[in-house]
């Protein structure tokens, strides 16, 4: 603690010097004057905690040593010493705030007593000044985190006291780029106020274990955007940058609309799945252009297995990967969780296992079990791992299966054919798994087969009605439904029309039970 010794004698400040084990007590003698102004200088200058006073100096009297130092917001205690014993003297220097007042000579104990009280005073002011200071910081965060949330009454806001006097806000959320870790490595606050040169450009707070930086002014917003251009879009491998993962709202021109832009930038991080390779940033020019549908609008059917079933067995590569397109866009512009999103695909891929496992019993397809499907997915961080995975596996199963390239295009229809019998197969869905016009299709495949293409699934799907007629194990209106026939009268009119005879009667000639 600093203690400070102002006598116009030289011999008294000496005195004062020797007279206590200073550094014992607690205090360092920081200087020393020798008439009031020099000592009103240099208690301005110095900030001691405690000074030792003579009432009465040159140039100026204690007294006025006191007041003017006061008047320019000096804190630290006077314990005046004086050869005079003068009631007025003390009277006005309690007015001042001065708490003791020794008469010379002055007493080794009472001095001793004296500084000790006022470093206990000091120390208790410092120790009230620290909690207050905590506690007002605390109450800043708290009201900086409820303009954010829209919670506050703004006309009861002090813009100034809470350091939000601005033209232009933006809010920006940071987290670490790798998911895996548990905390940032690096403090973007301090890298943006060292980018900036000022404390004062920004504010941080946290709220539900997001970091959280409200940017102050157009210069520092400006400054932000050349730094997302040069160094965070795309940021060097290892440097502190490439650790972080941010979003960032829209600015906004008064303290009153923060949770405006805070609402982006949260909303951007739920969005965070659908990123792209290495992207560190998404601001809220990523809004998606079209509305979002709403969580409870999003169809969890699943319309895609089929037909990417379909063009796995046709190896219409081209069209799976169109598929895969229409299903990212058609969760990206849904608002429903991350996890439910991951169920869904999960499902899908699931359902497209099941297909093409059924469909070719007897070849081995190379897919993982459900659980590990369900588990790989749900490890991944973006949709377009995911998407990849997908491929990758549907690759692995079009080469399993034999899948057709373009140049034996008809074998691979005929194929599909032999294995889809049982469906409801249409010469036009049959041409649009393929890529094929229909009418040109339907050509080709007179041309190749020397049949039309619905003479040719008849005539699939009676030969295998006739293995199955071989046995008891089916009755004939099952077996009409098992080979693709919803109508038991028509199958026995194109069964009869082709073999000649009825199911029937085919079963009872041709049966070996």
């Amino acid at each position: 603690m600093k203690l400070f010794i102002a006598d116009d004698e030289i011999d008294v400040r000496e005195g004062i010097r020797y007279l206590l084990d200073w550094s014992q007590l607690g205090f360092h003698i920081s200087g020393e004057g020798k008439n009031g102004q020099d000592t009103l200088e240099q208690i301005l200058k110095l900030q001691p905690d405690v000074v030792l006073l003579d009432i009465r100096m040159p140039k100026l009297s204690g007294l006025e040593v006191i007041k003017q130092s006061k008047e320019q917001g000096f804190q630290g205690k006077f314990i005046i010493l004086s050869g005079y014993s003068d009631f007025s003297y003390a009277q006005e220097a309690i007015r001042y705030g001065v708490t003791c007042y020794l008469t010379k000579p002055i007493d080794e104990d009472e001095l001793e007593k004296a500084v000790l009280d006022a470093r206990a005073s000091v120390l208790s002011e410092q120790n009230a000044q620290k909690k207050f200071v905590q506690y007002r910081g605390k109450a800043r965060d708290s009201i900086l985190r409820d303009i954010l949330l829209d919670h506050t009454d703004h006309p009861c806001i002090d813009s100034h006291d809470m350091m939000l006097e601005a033209s232009v806000y933006q809010v920006v959320i940071y987290t670490n780029y790798n998911q895996d870790s548990f905390r940032t490595t690096w403090d973007f606050a301090d890298i943006l106020r060292l980018a900036n040169n000022n404390h004062n450009s920004l504010e941080y707070t946290k709220l539900d274990n997001q970091d959280i930086i409200i940017l102050k002014g157009d210069i520092t917003l400006n400054r932000f955007k050349d730094l997302l251009h040069h160094y965070i879009s795309h940021p060097q491998k290892g440097s502190p940058l490439d650790s972080l993962f941010l979003t960032y709202g829209r600015p906004v021109f008064s303290a009153e609309h923060l949770h405006v832009s805070f609402e982006d930038a949260r909303f951007l991080m739920t969005r965070r799945f659908f990123c792209q390779y290495n992207q560190h940033v998404l601001g809220y020019p990523d809004f998606p252009k079209d509305s979002l549908s709403p969580a409870g609008n999003f169809s969890f059917e699943n319309i895609y297995s089929q037909r990417i079933s379909d063009y796995i067995q046709s190896g219409n590569r081209y069209m799976l990967e169109n598929v895969l397109d229409e299903l990212k866009e058609a969760v990206y512009y849904s608002c429903i969780d991350t996890s439910a999103l991951k169920h869904y695909l999960a499902d899908i891929m699931i359902q497209v296992k099941f297909i093409i496992t059924h469909t070719y019993g007897n070849i081995n397809i190379p897919i993982p079990d459900n659980t590990a499907i369900l588990n790989t997915i749900e490890e991944k961080y973006y949709l377009y791992e995911i998407l990849q995975f997908f491929l990758v596996q549907f690759e692995m199963c079009m080469n399993a299966i034999g899948s057709p390239t373009f140049e034996s295009i008809m074998d691979g229809i005929l194929q599909y054919i032999d294995h889809n019998y049982k469906e409801n197969l249409k010469l036009n869905s049959i041409a649009k798994i393929f890529g094929y016009n229909s009418s040109y299709l339907g050509k080709v495949f007179h041309k190749s087969t020397g049949k039309n293409f619905n003479a040719y699934v008849d005539q699939v799907r009676i030969e295998n009605s006739k293995r199955l007629l071989l046995g008891q194990e089916y009755k004939v209106y099952e077996i009409a439904k098992l080979v693709g026939y919803t109508n038991v009268d028509y199958f026995h009119k194109k069964f009869k029309k082709l073999i000649g005879v009825s199911p029937a009667e085919y079963r009872r000639t041709h049966s070996t039970i």
